[in-house]
């Protein structure tokens, strides 16, 4: 019998629901995989035992009854408070709308997902724990902000998990693990109990196997039907400059047959003025994410987030002035263009997840850090508020790549149409069992 942590997010639902998989027998799975298997990657540092097994006894019906999840450290529970991947507590105990949503569906959470010290990186890198590492590869980066829910749905630790996005943090960690992550429209989850709840940027995102997986997690976070559609015959926009310039071969190669493959009608656009999207956000981004943070903890920092941060504490009003007038002018741009397209698409990553030892990666146009790169290519849905997921597409250089979907504001349903559409014609199955990640050792973890 194949492990219960081989089945994706719907199947363990349904076979919960239908009395085929006991979910104490899940939940003690899912518990036994953790620790045997997360060792070096480092997805899932706090586990949730005890208070797991009482959220179970107490679980109503629900669609994710009994169904294990793990989530990211910038949300709240009733007996955590949220730490954002550094050593303090930045929010107290107490449930976070967000964990009050997952309750009432009935699912479980089994622990605490890594993240980028806060939330201040695309990699993965830095934490209070170490990186969060790749099971593709675990010299790999995971991912970020959000990569210990990439790396632990990608290894089959968990069918699910629940991230946050203010600059790629959910889409650039499922491109470079290979699974499928959503940002949600910006506002459509509560915020309550959520470090990024100070931001314009920052909404809740999810992670699963397969895109229906994820339109699972979605309705639960958005407390909303996400009817399926077709997504066949939509209209897709393409937007070359500067998204598919300076891109690694087989990355661009990749999403290209994505696209052609789909057999959408292909649009071609351009957003004026959108090569400032990457700066806007940087200018005011990071500030926006430190308000009211304890500046005492920037001794304790990782050298790089502390250098990230004392720049946006240097930001002057007349850049965030002007960060905000290009926002507005991509907001006017992307409506338009959603005139014309039913989703745009563009690779999420420009180049496939670099070394954690050298986060960089290579480019027709040189040698880079992965941030600015990825950022570039990221951060539109974020000044703009909608919704965008990232969708596995194949290898480059033998690790994953991903073709990132956007939808307009409120449309996650046609966004997930899309995916599933990818899914259906490259050959998705999120039940397909998953090797243990290359060298994992079993580790014991912090609570």
């Amino acid at each position: 019998m194949s492990h219960p942590q081989d089945l994706g997010l719907r199947a363990q639902a349904r076979a919960v629901a239908d009395g085929s998989l006991d979910a104490g027998e899940l939940l003690d799975a899912t518990l036994e995989r953790l620790a045997e298997r997360d060792g070096e990657l480092n997805s899932t540092p706090v586990v949730f035992a005890e208070e797991a097994r009482a959220m179970l006894a107490a679980a109503p019906d629900g669609p994710l009854r009994g169904v294990p999840l793990t989530l990211k450290d910038m949300f709240t529970t009733p007996w955590r408070g949220a730490h954002s991947g550094t050593s303090r507590e930045l929010l107290p105990p107490g449930a976070s709308g967000v964990f009050e949503r997952l309750r009432e569906a009935g699912a479980v959470i089994a622990g605490v997902a890594q993240q980028h010290e806060l939330g201040m990186g695309t990699t993965g890198r830095a934490s209070v724990w170490g990186p969060a590492r790749n099971p593709h590869d675990l010299e790999r980066c995971a991912g970020g902000s959000s990569g210990g829910s990439g790396s632990a749905v990608a290894a089959h630790l968990i069918a699910g998990s629940i991230g946050s996005d203010s600059g790629g943090s959910s889409r650039i960690p499922a491109a470079y693990c290979g699974v499928v992550g959503l940002k949600t429209t910006w506002g459509s989850v509560p915020r309550a109990g959520y470090t990024g709840g100070v931001s314009t940027f920052s909404a809740a995102g999810a992670f699963g196997r397969d895109a229906a997986d994820t339109r699972l997690l979605a309705e639960v976070l958005t407390a909303r039907e996400l009817p399926a559609g077709d997504g066949a015959g939509l209209r897709c926009g393409v937007v070359r400059e500067p998204f598919w310039d300076d891109l690694d071969p087989e990355v661009e190669a990749r999403c290209r047959e994505a696209v052609e493959a789909a057999g959408w009608e292909v649009v071609e656009l351009e957003l004026d003025r959108v090569e400032l999207a990457g700066a806007a956000a940087a200018s005011r981004l990071a500030p926006e994410l430190l308000a009211g943070l304890d500046l005492s903890i920037l001794p304790e920092l990782d050298p790089a987030t502390r250098a990230l941060t004392q720049f946006a504490l240097l930001t002057p009003a007349v850049r965030m002035v002007r960060a905000d007038r290009v926002r507005a002018h991509l907001r006017r741009e992307i409506a338009r263009a959603f005139e014309r397209a039913d989703v745009l698409a563009w690779p999420t990553s420009p180049a496939p997840p670099p070394r954690v030892d050298a986060p960089v990666v290579e480019l027709p146009s040189g040698t880079a850090l992965a941030d600015p790169p990825n950022l570039r290519q990221a951060t539109l849905a974020n000044l703009t508020g909608v919704p965008g997921i990232s969708v596995p597409v194949g290898e480059a250089g033998g690790l994953p790549a991903g073709l990132q979907l956007l939808a307009p504001w409120g449309e996650e349903a046609r966004l997930l149409d899309a995916a599933e559409h990818l899914d259906a014609t490259l050959g998705s199955d999120p039940n397909v069992a998953s090797p243990p990640a290359p060298g994992a050792q079993s580790s014991t973890h912090p609570g």
